[in-house]
């Protein structure tokens, strides 16, 4: 390779290497295939990733492939990985560790140099995607000139702009080229915003990334014997969108133009990789192959230096390990089994409940209320979900009239007497709280764990009746319950080891992250939002035009603005969370007759029949109008960032969490707020904010990009 990457060299001493190891097939009619797996030496649970050394091996391995091909040895060259995983992208602990731009320009390059070998080789080149594909997993196959695909393989993504990076080895060029521009905004910007969704093998294969998918059984034996039949011309490859058949014309700016829209309705414009990579799925239209390149090579270490791709690795980090080992949480061997559940309540979010015990925990669930009425309803809702499951293939028929089976209802609080789980889920409200848990505690057994599921009430208060608080335990989840990811487990000053081991344990099995916080207004979650909720409203009641609160609030990179979050968790109950920290902390929270009255109104916008926002309601406008300080957006912006960082350096100072990397993985998992700013704390160290609230920062040394430095 032409380009000196000895700065990557030295950065990657410590490099678990991806080897390149050959090995020679031999196929029909006196022709030899060279089959290249790729193999870290580790198992399943450390995947293949691409590091400055193991890119180098391959494009010297490839070297020397195609010397032989030249000597006439081999026909062909092909790609396969270690068992179920081809690989899973780039190196990402030394991508962080990138120590300039032009270290990350090298890390660019190296790639495309590397993967392009793949088209010059003299053969044709095949790559058998075995397993997992993930972002520089997935860009080698693209470099080939042939792919097949395990049927049974795991997920196939370029998931970099989920990261604050983009496809920049080849994936944003090569893609919408190979399938057309409106698959390639699917895989390349809409699945990484969409959770990180992936590609299942039959998707890729009916998109055309692969050319042939196979079953898992012989999936290497007949990947090579159909890449036989394409050496010698038995097999024809017909792909739906050849390049000469991709329209280019008008349909790929139209597509274009619609997802510009998309993002900037969904995620604003301050995050950077969604809008690089949609500027080079643009280009890609009409640019080649070499120009396409190089305009990864600029856009990919241009990220890479900036402060987003820091933070996003820092996001990732913590969902990826402190989530899954929590802080302060106790020795999982003290929780105590749970065999049957018990949930208080039949309403919308006790059916969510119920609906995610059964699924994920397999054990019988028995739902209670004060009707026969709402407990059939709330037993139909289950059902209907677990139908729904069914239809889309994610249930099979026994499994489904399993799961129905062990859900019950009951209008008689004595069934939860063998119940080892017991969770309420009805309205917030104090004193009824604390006289459902006396009552059922009249008839639960001595070891049940109790639950409760509020968002603004004192746990420690809700159990004020109980006889024995210290197996209460806060078990707060968020809306929609099947898919936010995050469970606040409060421990109140009563709550003993046992109980929160157990809550620890549950929220595990429930596919969920969860954070130990203390038994304070709002927790966690509530507590931010709360803060830049009645700090929007305070510069509304003041005199400030609803318009300048958004734009003011923009630079957050929050997924909604503060009067679109209101709306959605309903105005009232919007007004009843500032009240609640307004009576806690009066001199840090504001409350607002305002937004009693917009609750009365019920509305801030006027949406057309699609529910799509077409302005402000006059009526709201009117109803806040009468403040006579109205600030700019840029004296509020500053507010917010001074505000946060005053209230977060309190939460931590009281002991609410155990670091501030729990409030990040908190807002990150139970807010969006979004991967590309780290979470909270660390955008509030780099725009000064914690400095001017209490004279430090939250992380030492501050979270920034090599170019920012």
């Amino acid at each position: 390779m032409s380009t000196d990457f000895t700065e990557l060299r030295e950065l990657s001493t410590d490099e678990v290497v991806t080897h390149s190891l050959v090995s020679d097939v031999p196929l029909s009619q006196g022709r030899v295939l060279a089959l290249i797996t790729l193999d870290n030496g580790r198992d399943h649970t450390r995947p293949n990733t691409f590091g400055p050394l193991g890119l180098i091996e391959l494009g010297e391995v490839l070297d020397e492939q195609k010397a032989r091909a030249a000597r006439g040895e081999i026909a062909g060259v092909a790609i396969t990985g270690k068992q179920y995983i081809l690989a899973a992208g780039a190196d990402l602990s030394k991508v962080g560790e990138i120590p300039s731009r032009s270290a990350a320009k090298q890390l660019a390059q190296l790639g495309h140099a590397t993967f392009a070998k793949l088209d010059e080789l003299g053969v044709p080149s095949f790559v058998f995607i075995n397993g997992l594909a993930l972002g520089g997993g997935l860009e080698v196959a693209l470099n080939a000139n042939y792919r097949t695909v395990d049927r049974s393989g795991a997920g196939i993504a370029l998931p970099e702009v989920f990261l604050g990076l983009i496809p920049g080895w080849g994936g944003a060029w090569l893609l919408p080229n190979l399938i057309g521009i409106e698959n390639a905004l699917k895989v390349v910007i809409e699945n990484p915003l969409k959770n990180n969704t992936m590609l299942k093998p039959q998707q890729a294969f009916e998109m055309g990334i692969a050319d042939a998918m196979f079953e898992p059984a012989n999936f290497l034996e007949e990947s090579v014997k159909w890449a036989d039949g394409v050496l010698k011309g038995s097999i024809k490859v017909k792909r739906p969108n050849e390049p000469g058949k991709i329209e280019r014309a008008v349909k790929w700016d139209i597509a274009i133009g619609i997802a510009e829209k998309m993002l900037k309705s969904r995620i604003g414009t301050v995050a950077k990789s969604p809008y690089a990579a949609l500027e080079l799925l643009k280009a890609a239209k009409n640019t080649d192959k070499k120009t396409g390149f190089a305009a990864e090579d600029e856009k990919l270490s241009e990220l890479i230096a900036g402060d987003q791709f820091v933070a996003s690795i820092y996001a990732f980090n913590l969902v990826q390990k402190r989530g899954k080992r929590p802080a302060g949480a106790p020795d999982k061997a003290l929780a105590k089994s749970v065999t049957k559940i018990g949930v208080v309540g039949a309403g919308l979010m006790a059916q969510q409940f119920a609906l995610l015990f059964v699924r994920r925990l397999k054990v019988p669930v028995v739902i209670t209320d004060i009707s026969q009425e709402q407990i059939d309803k709330g037993l139909a809702y289950i059902h209907g979900e677990l139908d729904k499951l069914l239809a889309k293939g994610k249930l099979s028929q026994d499994d489904a009239n399993r799961l129905k089976a062990l859900v019950s209802g009951t209008t008689d609080k004595a069934d939860f007497a063998d119940a080892d789980w017991i969770i309420e889920a009805i309205y917030e409200n104090l004193e009824a709280k604390q006289n459902v848990f006396a009552e059922i505690e009249k008839y639960a057994s001595d070891t049940a764990v109790l639950a409760t599921n509020t968002s603004s009430l004192s746990v420690e208060q809700i159990g004020a009746k109980l006889a024995h608080p210290e197996r209460l335990v806060g078990f707060h989840f968020f809306n929609p319950v099947a898919v936010m990811p995050l469970i606040e487990v409060v421990k109140t000053p009563q709550t003993d080891d046992a109980t929160l081991s157990t809550a620890m344990v549950v929220a595990k099995k429930l596919f969920k992250t969860a954070v130990i916080t203390a038994d304070t207004p709002g927790f966690v979650v509530n507590r931010v939002l709360a803060k830049v909720l009645g700090e929007a409203m305070h510069a509304v009641d003041t005199g400030t035009p609803f318009e300048v609160v958004n734009t003011a609030s923009a630079p957050l990179g929050l997924p909604m603005t503060p009067f679109e979050l209101l709306e959605l968790v309903g105005l009232k109950v919007g007004a009843h969370v500032l009240d609640t920290h307004h009576a806690a902390f009066p001199d840090r929270f504001f409350e607002s007759r305002n937004l009693h009255s917009l609750a009365e109104h019920g509305r801030i916008f006027e949406r057309d029949s699609k529910g799509k926002i077409k302005g402000f309601d006059k009526k709201a406008v009117e109803i806040v109008s009468g403040g006579t300080t109205p600030m700019t957006a840029d004296e509020l912006l500053r507010r917010l960032e001074d505000g946060l960082a005053d209230e977060i350096k309190q939460m931590l100072d009281d002991g609410v969490v155990a670091a501030a990397e729990d409030i990040d993985l908190c807002m990150l998992l139970g807010a969006g707020w979004p991967f590309q700013m780290g979470g909270v704390t660390p955008y509030l160290d780099r725009v000064g904010a914690s400095q001017r609230a209490f004279g430090g920062t939250f992380h030492t040394p501050m979270l920034r990009g090599v170019g920012n430095s």
